[in-house]
């Protein structure tokens, strides 16, 4: 028998006892590469803490009496602790995170050696990588997942070390051909660049009865359903807006951020704010029950790789109403699957119009995802980190 790959993920978006969905589709696809039988896997989860006094606000207080090494839903977890300075020290995360993990990641190394690091957001892991694995000497690979390569690679401080990071990587992975694009218009080595789609749960998001669905939760009209954080990137304040042209119409909002004092006032503002929910984070477990009862799915982000939102949404049978953002064209292939549209809430108006008027059968909207799932995912995943360690 071979021996297995032993696998050094590294990842500041990761799931946590204060903050359980935070980075869920890292921890869903690591644990499909550690359940495979060919790979080990150790998670590194640098966890970032301000100094004194920042570090008495709440966030961080929970933060910091997180373990610094447990099992976490059966992955091998550890929590380094590094300085984070909040707002204004973006460009200098990467040689923090890489001077406060290398300690533990050399111990764990001459225990029992890695054979690559596998990087699972380009900025600012990716560079931190970089050091870890030149301090190791093994190689390693960085995946981006949309706004790492949007926000990040747009600030010229990130942008070098990103191009640096990428130059060094064995390999580098892309959610979607779009941003596969993106990364080449940035500087990057499309030889080098894999297109890697996300995984989903095909027995988890599947159709219902959308009709009962909708009596359960207390719904008669059409259910529009927003997922993701509640931040100025997503646009919900669009969607809110487009809710007004609906007045039997009701959407809930699955997420936190800091924009959700404003869209409640935007709400009370239009007279929608009785039609408008705000769940806050919803578990993972709980949305395909809120995602196949909604008509519509409608996530007009400025920015996105390929939101998992999207992909889970048209396995529900909910069609989508996307912008012109990422893979969106990926998934969208037909009339069937929804509409891309511009970032205006006329725009989402017409769509919604449009897909209400003619609604398509749960299962068409279902086959444009039916390649999507985490075992694809977790196979293309080992033979990308295989064909890594062994260039290296």
């Amino acid at each position: 028998m071979t021996q297995p790959l032993r696998v050094l993920t590294l990842s500041t978006l990761f799931p946590n006892a204060a903050a359980p969905n935070f980075g869920i589709f890292v921890e869903r696809q690591t644990a499909e590469l550690s359940g495979q039988l060919e790979a080990v896997v150790t998670v590194v989860n640098p966890v970032g803490i301000p100094p004194w006094p920042l570090s008495r606000l709440g966030q961080y207080q929970a933060l910091n009496t997180l373990p610094r090494h447990e099992e976490w839903r059966g992955l091998d977890v550890y929590r380094p602790r590094f300085r984070l300075i909040p707002k204004i020290g973006g460009a200098s995360n990467p040689k923090r995170i890489a001077e406060a993990v290398l300690p533990l990641v050399r111990q764990l190394h001459q225990q029992t050696p890695f054979h690559v690091i596998d990087a699972e957001f380009f900025y600012p892991d990716g560079p931190a990588a970089m050091r870890l694995a030149q301090a190791l000497d093994i190689p390693f690979t960085i995946k981006a997942r949309g706004a790492d390569i949007h926000h990040w690679g747009s600030d010229p401080k990130c942008r070098d070390q990103i191009l640096r990071a990428a130059e060094k990587a064995s390999a580098l992975l892309a959610v979607s051909e779009a941003l596969k694009q993106d990364m080449i218009a940035l500087g990057m080595d499309g030889d080098k660049i894999s297109v890697h789609y996300t995984g989903l749960d095909q027995d988890k998001f599947r159709p219902v009865d959308r009709l009962a669905a909708k009596r359960a939760l207390g719904v008669n009209g059409p259910l529009f359903i927003t997922t993701g954080a509640l931040i100025a990137r997503k646009n919900q304040d669009l969607v809110i807006r487009a809710l007004a042209s609906f007045p039997d119409a009701t959407l809930m909002l699955a997420g936190l951020g800091e924009e959700e004092h404003a869209y409640r006032a935007l709400a009370r503002q239009l007279g929608v704010a009785d039609r408008v929910r705000f769940l806050g984070s919803v578990p993972h477990d709980q949305l395909p029950d809120l995602t196949a009862a909604a008509d519509i799915a409608i996530l007009v982000s400025k920015s996105e790789g390929l939101a998992n939102a999207w992909v889970e949404a048209l396995a529900c049978g909910t069609p989508v109403i996307i912008s012109e953002a990422g893979g969106a064209r990926e998934l969208v292939t037909s009339g069937s699957a929804g509409r891309v549209v511009d970032q205006t809430a006329e725009a989402i108006v017409e769509a919604a119009k449009a897909i209400l008027s003619q609604r398509p059968a749960q299962e068409l909207v279902r086959s444009s995802v039916s390649r999507f799932s985490w075992k694809n995912n977790g196979d293309q995943l080992l033979s990308i980190l295989n064909e890594a360690a062994n260039r290296g």
